[in-house]
């Protein structure tokens, strides 16, 4: 997942070139767009929490507003917070590090919720809907990033971090060899049933069908191989910049000829906004959440001999990413 809170602004992409071409996905998600336009310099957010901790529990939808004004001063009340010590609690809870919190988390309660989130239900609830959109945005730009060089037929591409199949499934349709990873054995499974359904159902020929996704249960360390193209979508959330660094390593040791990633970003002001969610942890929210600078993810690239191509930002009211594309310097 990506870091979420109530920011706005529009989406854009650039290369390196003079002239870069303008991004506009194929087709426009299967989503309605909010109707309230919230602009960059809207001083009012509202921040679902982001970790889980024993501490009283808030509603996410409604957890806090706060005026832009008054973020400077919430930093003096935030250093007295003690997130670590509600993170130690839970890797000590599932006998394990960060890793162990996220498999045991996506395997059970993350799942449903994120299952909800990625799908077309419409038992969410606006933050969860919100999401969706962000998430629905970032895998659209991906795609669009993923053809701007020409067709997918017959290209090895390595979902890594594959969830519920929302971006190995479209990769499919364009003719792609997608190899669909995820560190939750029930999020495979999920991504299984969803692309059977998505790719075969119906069809008579399975010969004029796509080619199905290998899915497998891996974590980003164990991937191994060579392809095309990497992708690793909202994954690096759950990395703290010193292990992220060697994930981007590997990851790029992966990839012949492009790395996709995305990431929440990293300012002194969206730092402040997740520190606020930290204060209100819900239960559902059971994963600790690092977000990480453009400058960092760049410097990793740089030291394994990549360069970034294309980048851009997606937000909504409840969700921002960095979507960035690299290739061999």
């Amino acid at each position: 997942m990506a870091f979420s809170a109530s920011l706005s602004s529009p989406l854009g992409f650039h290369t390196h070139h003079p002239n870069p071409p303008a991004f506009s996905p194929k087709a426009p998600p299967k989503l309605t767009t909010p109707t309230t336009t919230i602009r960059p310099t809207t001083t009012t957010f509202a921040i679902p929490p982001l970790s889980s901790a024993t501490a009283p529990t808030l509603d996410g939808t409604t957890l806090a507003v706060i005026g832009g004004s008054s973020v400077a001063a919430l930093a003096a009340v935030l250093s007295l917070t003690d997130p670590e010590r509600r993170r130690r609690i839970q890797a000590e809870e599932v006998g394990g590090d960060d890793k162990e919190v996220v498999r045991e988390y996506f395997n059970n309660s993350g799942f449903q919720r994120w299952k909800k989130i990625y799908g077309e239900t419409d038992d969410v609830n606006r933050v969860q809907k919100d999401i969706r959109l962000g998430h629905s945005k970032t895998v659209e730009n991906a795609i669009t990033m993923l053809t701007d060089d020409g067709s997918l037929r017959g290209v090895t591409v390595c979902d890594a971090g594959c969830g519920t199949g929302s971006l190995s499934i479209p990769l499919a349709k364009e003719g792609a060899i997608v190899t669909a990873t995820d560190i939750s054995a029930a999020m495979v499974a999920e991504a299984q049933k969803q692309a059977e359904e998505q790719l075969l159902a119906g069809k008579d020929d399975l010969s004029q069908a796509p080619v199905m996704p290998k899915f497998e249960v891996k974590d980003l360390e164990s991937l191994d191989g060579k392809y095309h193209t990497v992708v690793c979508l909202d994954v690096l959330i759950h990395y703290p910049q010193s292990k992220a660094d060697g994930m981007i390593a590997h990851l790029a040791s992966l990839a012949e000829n492009r790395l996709i990633l995305s990431f929440a970003p990293k300012t002194f002001y969206y730092d402040i906004l997740k520190r606020i969610g930290e204060l209100f942890p819900g239960p559902s929210k059971a994963t600790r959440a690092y977000l990480h600078s453009e400058a960092d993810v760049e410097r990793a690239l740089q030291k394994v001999g990549w360069k970034i191509n294309k980048r851009g930002l997606i937000t909504t009211q409840f969700y921002f990413a960095k979507l960035v594309e690299a290739v061999p310097a």
